[in-house]
């Protein structure tokens, strides 16, 4: 886990109400008033929003796919997890040798992870027990999530990551991440039809690659923590692609088909602004 100091619309946010809520926890609490720099979720007593709530419930079931998810999300306040540290004189040693208790001053910092493939990661959470229970000590802001979204884009994070921790994890990738913070709707890559066409336009005409079919990668589901699998949330590989290739071809031609389809693709911005993570399958 890393500390980053905050964004400048989430430390804004900040300002001016420290005393009133700086390590209270806020499970229970009305938000309400018009001191309250956080006043746009008057009411709001820190539980799951209902939207979000129903989208997840019906993936969890089947009902719906991930985009029913990101969708519900585009609409609803997360909280953001932030901590104090010490900052000013105190993050220095004392040259004197002896400590100096009125030269501490607290900042607030955002709290970054990383996931186990190495990628900057924003943990958010939709309710303020659920952040509780993953860090104690930290303190949640109010934003909403494509607010959040624009902040992980800020922090070059690649995934923001709902609720860590609680029964149902979901994992919002990088172009949804991206979708969400300008406010557009995602389609994951594996149901774009404009993807596609970049795709098969992007096959080398020399025959050896006879067909490519598109389909959700093996790191599209997840899982509960009761160990249920969901359609969705999963950190990835997002995309599949298989490859029909030419019979007869020797391993080395296999392998230097494979890798120059795979370079014309990278040399495709829209395909590497749309796809997350990608893994290929051959037939023949």
């Amino acid at each position: 886990m890393t500390e980053r100091r905050l964004p400048a619309h989430i430390e804004a946010a900040l300002n001016g109400n420290v005393a009133d809520s700086a390590g209270r926890p806020w499970k229970g609490r009305d938000l309400s008033g018009g001191g309250n720099p956080l006043h746009a979720f008057d009411k709001d007593d820190g539980a799951v929003p209902a939207t979000y709530a129903a989208a997840l419930r019906d993936l969890v079931n089947g009902a719906v796919d991930e985009t029913a998810v990101v969708r519900a999300l585009a609409t609803v306040r997360v909280f953001v997890p932030v901590v104090a540290q010490l900052g000013g004189q105190e993050a220095e040693a004392p040259t004197d040798g002896h400590h100096h208790d009125g030269d501490k001053e607290a900042d607030m910092a955002l709290v970054a992870i990383k996931s186990p493939d190495g990628r900057s990661v924003l943990p958010v959470f939709t309710s303020t027990a659920h952040l509780e229970r993953w860090h104690p000590e930290a303190r949640p802001v109010a934003v909403y999530a494509a607010r959040a979204a624009l902040a992980a884009v800020a922090e070059n994070a690649d995934l923001m990551v709902v609720d860590p921790g609680a029964e149902v994890t979901f994992v919002v990738r990088r172009p949804a991440l991206w979708a969400l913070a300008q406010q557009k709707e995602w389609s994951p890559s594996y149901a774009d039809p404009d993807l596609a066409r970049l795709v098969s336009e992007a096959v080398p005409p020399d025959g050896r690659i006879t067909r490519v079919e598109l389909a959700p990668g093996s790191g599209v589901s997840s899982r509960t923590a009761d160990g249920r699998v969901v359609r969705g949330g999963g950190a990835g590989p997002e995309l599949r692609l298989t490859l029909a290739l030419e019979a007869g071809l020797s391993q080395e031609d296999v392998r230097s088909t494979t890798a120059a389809f795979q370079s014309r693709l990278q040399q495709l911005q829209e395909f590497v602004e749309r796809v997350d993570s990608l893994e290929i399958r051959l037939t023949r």
